[in-house]
């Protein structure tokens, strides 16, 4: 197992869960391995021949002595049993070592995303065809990686909408990330397509607003009523340049790590999901990048 697939397992709680014993049990084992070791190692230390007396036999290796110090099955029931006697004597470790391995694991992700961050700086910030929202030349840069049918993204729109109208020199960027069905896919398409007309704010918002599935469909519909050319529109949907900009983004957010919508990023600062106070997270950290700067805009 490498080290990125135990970080991967780690990265539920059932997986920390899972984790936490398995750590305390190997620690005493090799505790008891190590201590069984230097006793041996004393032991024999004592009985080696001083140059006065006759030869002895030849010195056992280390492999013989580590080999006599392993764990036999009577000795591993003994140490399952004080690990378990332990553990249910003082059930409040659990949590500790819990807590203190997601907070490890957080900060490893953080510095990945960091690193990310930085090497994909333009592809994030800068992007020639992702729709841009607000200010175009605004000094700090909002990311959304959203879906049409994802119930959380439609209710994070109503502070999307606030925020873009109460910071001025905001620059929100939004990525069409269609990952929950097939219908996504094709919403994303007639949205990107509508951009090409300049329409893409007015659909992204009656899409949004809009009830029920998101299709090719409910799509056509939203996009005939925010009034883009049909015919036209019908044909950019098909484009290459359509197509990159999906794929593009899919390629994005696997590296960032980006596993569910809707995913905002303000500068390099990360809100997952749609919290409920999204608008003051939001606002916050605008505040935040004005104040500090940002390295990587």
């Amino acid at each position: 197992m490498t080290f990125a697939t135990i970080v991967e397992a780690l990265q539920s709680r059932k997986g920390v869960a899972l984790f936490v014993p398995a750590v305390l049990l190997l620690s005493l084992t090799l505790a008891i391995g190590q201590n069984d070791t230097a006793r041996i190692s004393t032991a024999r230390a004592e009985t080696v021949p001083s140059a006065t007396t006759a030869p002895a036999a030849a010195p056992t290796t280390d492999k013989t002595v580590v080999a006599e110090a392993t764990v036999n099955p009577r000795q591993r029931k003994e140490i399952e049993a004080i690990v378990k006697d332990y553990l249910l004597s003082n059930p409040e470790i659990m949590l500790e070592i819990q807590n203190a391995l997601e907070a490890k694991m957080d900060k490893l992700q953080a510095e990945r995303t960091a690193a990310v961050i930085k090497n994909s700086a333009t592809e994030i910030f800068h992007p020639p065809f992702s729709g841009v929202v607000g200010n175009a030349k605004g000094d700090v840069p909002i990311v959304e990686f959203f879906d049409y049918n994802c119930g959380y993204c439609k209710r994070a729109f109503g502070d999307v909408a606030k925020l873009i109208e109460k910071e001025k020199q905001v620059r929100f960027i939004l990525k069409e990330l269609p990952i929950l069905s097939k219908g996504s896919e094709e919403a994303s398409r007639v949205a990107l397509a509508a951009k090409m007309q300049g329409k893409y704010w007015e659909f992204h918002r009656a899409m949004l607003e809009n009830q029920g599935q998101a299709n090719e469909a409910s799509a056509l519909r939203v996009a005939e009523k925010v009034g883009v050319d049909m015919a036209k529109l019908k044909k950019d949907m098909a484009s290459p340049q359509v197509q990159k900009e999906i794929d593009e983004t899919r390629a994005l957010a696997t590296k960032l790590g980006i596993q569910g919508t809707p995913h905002f990023m303000v500068a390099d600062r990360v809100i997952p999901g749609a919290p409920e106070n999204l608008l003051e997270r939001m606002s916050s950290l605008v505040a935040e990048v004005r104040k500090e700067g940002c390295k990587v805009c």
